[in-house]
């Protein structure tokens, strides 16, 4: 009985202590969630709503077409399959018998919106750990989160310019979309991109580490050339460059952005490409390196900070299109001025921008989300028309002049007949507040419909 008993307070204690630890870890568990709080999924895309009928009708109480920079006013969109077949004043539209109807009477349906500088690829502040510790699949698998993100808040259809290491997933990822593998917005992708030695690279490692390059790396113009072909073999739909990449400033407070190619490289970016039916993006603040690209004739230039009267002309002359991604500048304030000596890019893109919308230059809408949160895009429609856009341009740079941009006008950016269904609603007048688009509650890509809360309980529909 003793040696029971023994046996029963060690059996005890052994289970004494074990509960001990394992309350101890649970409880430090905890702590260690409380201190590291995880990142929140993103928002629910449900599977598209099924149709009852190949034909459908929307009738919008308020319709900004893409196509006149007004509201009109009830008005009814019909809907066979993916395409609209008409569109016209409720008076003029008669419904076919049998038709599903969608009432959107107290809401502003404007046509899908458009990103045409996204980088789906970047997840999270520090890119060179992502590039460096993530397996290529896993990155894939972020950016489907990403685009689905970003479809969730109205934006149908995304250019995303580069991979930054990704190498071809952006392609894939296109192609598992338009074959209804998966759910996500329209895709251009430009693969891996391109810069010289020494280029877009990650930075304070040791040198005799061989690192990989976050982009393809050229040093001549047959290299060029070869590059182009390179992609486009392997699906790209743009070719993107850097045609400067570091930065400083001077005292008196211009950008210093030396140029990484020279004209005879960009120019052969540009002659392969077009040759061969594509287009091609530069990535240029200012200096030599963004004449070269206006000199060269490239399809659009991405932020042009810095611009001289020279640059607007040539801007307007050639037809270029400029992507000034604002808000993108407005995040970084602290840190530029903390790197710069108070010199920020945000104060100098500000009266240059302008200057090029003032003077008539095309003014696509773009706004550069990668390294922070899918969904802040949406500010960056606030900062346009702070800077000297009306609403309307701006929903139109987000609409029509994007889809020119691509090359894809005749499919989507306006609601007319014969037009891919893409379409977004929201409760207000977004002529007269632009941070309406910043509320999107419906979300139509190609005749399915995503997301609808205009009729949902819970307060989250537009006011009778």
């Amino acid at each position: 009985m003793i040696v029971r008993a023994q046996r029963l307070r060690g059996r005890s204690l052994r289970v004494g202590i074990l509960t001990i630890f394992v309350l101890c870890f649970l409880a430090c568990s905890l702590m260690a969630q409380e201190r590291e709080p995880e990142t929140p999924p993103p928002p629910p895309l449900p599977p598209p709503q099924a149709r009852t009928n190949e034909r459908l009708a929307i009738r919008a109480g308020r319709m900004f077409t893409g196509k006149a920079d007004d509201l009109a006013k009830q008005q009814v969109i019909l809907i066979e399959g993916s395409r609209i077949v008409q569109v016209g004043p409720a008076g003029d539209v008669q419904i076919p018998p049998g038709t599903d109807v969608l009432d959107l009477g107290n809401a502003t349906v404007l046509p899908g919106l458009i990103d045409g500088h996204t980088h789906i690829f970047a997840s999270g502040p520090d890119l060179d750990e992502q590039m460096l510790k993530e397996p290529l699949q896993y990155r894939t698998l972020e950016a489907l989160v990403n685009v689905q993100r970003d479809l969730y808040v109205g934006f149908t259809t995304l250019r995303d310019l580069k991979t930054l290491g990704g190498m071809y997933g952006d392609v894939d990822l296109r192609n598992a979309i338009n074959k209804g593998l998966v759910q996500g917005p329209r895709l251009q992708v430009s693969g891996r991109g391109f810069a010289t030695t020494g280029g877009f690279r990650p930075k304070g490692y040791s040198r005799d580490i061989p690192l990989p390059s976050m982009l393809q790396t050229v040093d001549s113009p047959w290299e060029a050339r070869k590059g182009v072909r390179e992609q486009l073999m392997n699906g790209t739909d743009w070719i993107k460059f850097y045609a400067a990449y570091d930065f400083t400033f001077s005292p008196d407070g211009k950008i210093v952005n030396p140029p990484t190619f020279t004209l005879e490289e960009v120019q052969a970016f540009v002659d392969e490409a077009h040759d061969k039916g594509h287009k091609v993006s530069c990535h240029a603040f200012a200096g030599k390196g963004l004449h070269n690209c206006l000199a060269a004739g490239v399809d659009t230039i991405e932020h042009a900070v810095q611009l001289s009267d020279e640059d607007i002309q040539q801007f307007k002359t050639k037809g270029i299109y400029l992507i000034p991604t604002l808000y993108h500048y407005q995040l970084d304030r602290e840190h530029d001025a903390k790197k710069y000596g108070g010199h920020t890019v945000a104060e100098v893109s500000e009266p240059n921008f302008r200057r090029a919308a003032a003077a008539g230059v095309k003014v696509a809408f773009g706004t550069g989300v990668g390294p922070f949160p899918h969904g802040t895009q949406v500010k960056e429609f606030e900062y346009m028309v702070k800077f000297g856009m009306t609403p309307a341009q701006v929903i139109r740079a987000a609409t029509i002049v994007d889809a020119q941009m691509m090359g894809w006008e005749a499919n989507i950016g306006s609601i007319e007949r014969g037009k891919f269904a893409d379409l977004v609603a929201v409760c207000g007048d977004p002529l007269a507040d632009i941070t309406e688009l910043e509320r999107v509650k419906f979300v139509m890509k190609g005749g399915q419909l995503l997301r609808n809360d205009l009729n949902a309980p819970a307060g989250k529909g537009c006011q009778k």
